[in-house]
């Protein structure tokens, strides 16, 4: 094992001997983050079936990863928080004491990497260097996590650098569960797919993954160090680790304006942080860019006392179905080379495809499970979660500032999720504590980003319940406790693309017309554009959005995205009481108080409420 040079660090160098002894591999080798090794390791993935390069002219530097169909998106079920009691991780998380957990997993690993190559990842979540920053060092036996983490971090030997002597590092410890015999053949795809483990300790900010090689299941910088650890980070330091895009507008007058916006996964994160402005906008100059797509880290500045936000990632995870250049020219842009597909069709070009992409579906196919596919088959060819990642810097709208150490200042937070009915287009909380709440109750149709139930509205507080590392209702309490210190807080906003009408069609047009909400809330975040209260918050009339290039889009129209029907609302309060009794030995007062004025605010409108003025 030959160590880096620049290694100073005693005490990583005594983990990385430890895991070595217990997880027996062939060699060791420290990942250096060059282009160099990136090439070797495609190449080596090629020969051995896991990659298929694809057509160098059609999708330069690009490749095509098939997963077992085991192992094709995060398992819920096989996640834990194992804090040191079962309180502190709240019944939301699946917990095991953790001395027991240790056991089961000190079996697993002995040996489980013998046959294979042990990578040590040196990684940065955030710019290198940057004060919100944080480091961790990832060990697996999987040479695609390598180049996902390329991809998806800062990696390499400057991370060394900056972690010097004595620099706090998260230890990430990864192995798909497949160790070799001596002259046993491989798979394409190794993993094990009985037995899958991903655990967090919270309090030793550690992580340890077994069994699976996809996704934030094995990129352990992803949910398990941005998210989950980072969460109870943030808690015990006073900063936010949040599932949010990052995203900048800027005006036509050429002031900025930075948000964060979280949704559950699948609910077109990435299509709005990319949003392109409809040509009216455009026009009149407006422009939107990209920080990041899915995870942010919020921390108030010590010289101006705003919140400034950095995206800890540097590149796009993103869901490829439905992903197109009508729903996300930006995202097609930025995948159009060096870019890693996993679990997509492969066209007879040796180019990609899936569902919801331009144009005609080929005739011919080879789907992601590696059979003959053509558009009379009954199975579709990508897989609903089949992913692609791609470096961040490729986005052609992304931020001057997205990699700034700093990060950006924040005005606003948006919230939504998938909802056939009930939530409003669009609607702007009272305060900061009424838009915690709002926050805490959103509730989204589940998608096939998680693995289970599909179409069932499952609540999701903060688009968080799958990544917080702690208790729920010590999350909302973190979170009204940092409002609280900040003395301008961001405005907080809910919003809700995917009502649909009693034919089942969507109400509004979403994608590049979500333009039209957004330029409402900019304007709302600033103390401008005119809002009408309603008995969830403040809302826009049709006369306060920018409809140029929508005439047909009719007030009527309007009014059924914006309405509110006070039996459905009763029914949705229930189901948030179904929550708060989950949480009721550590929620917050001010939530229930809160729900007991919007039940009041209901009881005070009309059954079914469509712009009415306040009648108080």
């Amino acid at each position: 094992m030959a160590t880096p040079t620049n290694l100073q660090h005693e005490e990583l160098r005594s983990w990385v001997d430890e895991m070595t002894d217990l997880c027996e591999p062939d060699q060791v080798r420290w990942c250096d983050g060059s282009d160099e090794e990136y090439d070797e390791l495609t190449q080596q993935m090629v020969a051995a079936g896991t990659f298929i390069k694809l057509n160098e002219e059609l999708r330069p530097g690009s490749f095509l990863a098939r997963s077992d169909p085991s192992d094709v998106a995060r398992v819920e079920d096989r996640t834990f928080i194992c804090s040191r009691t079962r309180q502190d991780a709240g019944p939301t998380n699946n917990w095991m004491d953790p001395a027991e957990m240790k056991d089961i997993l000190g079996g697993l690993f002995q040996g489980s990497m013998k046959g294979r190559t042990m990578y040590v990842i040196p990684f940065s979540m955030g710019p290198i260097g940057s004060p919100i920053a944080q480091i961790g060092v990832e060990i697996t036996d999987s040479p695609y996590v390598v180049v996902n983490m390329k991809i998806m971090t800062r990696m390499g030997s400057a991370v060394l650098d900056v972690l010097g002597t004595d620099g706090a590092f998260v230890p990430c410890m990864h192995t798909v569960g497949a160790p070799l015999e001596p002259g046993q053949d491989d798979v394409s795809w190794p993993c094990n797919p009985d037995v899958k483990y991903i655990v967090h300790f919270p309090e030793e900010r550690a992580i340890w993954s077994y069994g699976s090689g996809y996704g934030g299941n094995a990129l352990l910088g992803k949910k398990c160090l941005a998210l989950r650890i980072a969460s109870t980070m943030g808690r015990d330091e006073g900063w936010l680790a949040e599932h949010m895009l990052i995203m900048g507008v800027t005006e036509p007058s050429g002031e900025k304006t930075y948000l964060g916006a979280a949704f559950p996964s699948a609910c077109g994160k990435t299509n709005f942080a990319m949003i392109e402005p409809p040509e009216a906008f455009a026009a009149e100059g407006w422009k939107v860019t990209t920080v990041g797509d899915d995870i942010a880290w919020i921390k108030p500045s010590p010289d101006d006392g705003k919140l400034y936000a950095i995206n800890p990632e540097a590149g796009y995870f993103g869901v490829a179905p439905g992903t197109s250049n009508e729903t996300n020219p930006s995202a097609m842009a930025t995948i159009r080379s060096n870019s890693i597909f996993t679990n997509v069709a492969l066209t007879d070009e040796g180019d990609v495809w899936w569902e919801g992409m331009d144009g005609d579906p080929p005739a011919h196919a080879i789907d992601w499970k590696g059979r003959d596919w053509t558009p009379d088959s009954d199975e579709k060819a990508a897989h609903p979660n089949a992913r692609f990642t791609a470096p961040a810097d490729q986005n052609p709208v992304i931020d001057e500032l997205w990699d700034d150490p700093k990060g950006v200042p924040i005005s606003a937070f948006v919230f939504g999720g998938r909802r056939s009915g009930t939530m409003p287009l669009v609607y702007q909380s009272f305060n900061w504590a009424h838009g915690v709440y709002l926050a805490a109750t959103m509730g989204s149709e589940t998608t096939a980003a998680a693995f289970g139930q599909q179409g069932v509205v499952r609540r999701d507080p903060f688009a968080m319940l799958p990544f917080a590392g702690y208790h729920m209702g010590s999350y909302f309490n973190h979170w009204l406790s940092f409002g609280r210190n900040i003395h301008n807080p961001p405005r907080i906003f809910g919003v809700n693309w995917f009502r649909r009408d009693e034919d089942g069609n969507f109400v509004w047009p979403g994608f590049g017309e979500n333009m039209r909400v957004l330029q409402w809330i900019v304007e709302r975040s600033h103390g401008g554009a005119y809002a009408l209260e309603s008995p969830l918050g403040w809302m826009p009339r049709f006369e306060d959005l920018n409809w140029k290039g929508l005439e047909d889009f009719t007030e009527a129209d309007f009014v059924q995205a914006m309405s509110i029907d006070r039996d459905d609302w009763n029914q949705e309060i229930l189901a948030h009481d179904e929550l708060f009794i989950r949480l009721n030995d550590r929620l917050p007062n001010e939530l229930l108080a809160i729900r007991e004025l919007t039940l009041s605010a209901l009881w005070r409108s009309p059954e079914h409420w469509e712009m009415n003025p306040d009648p108080t």
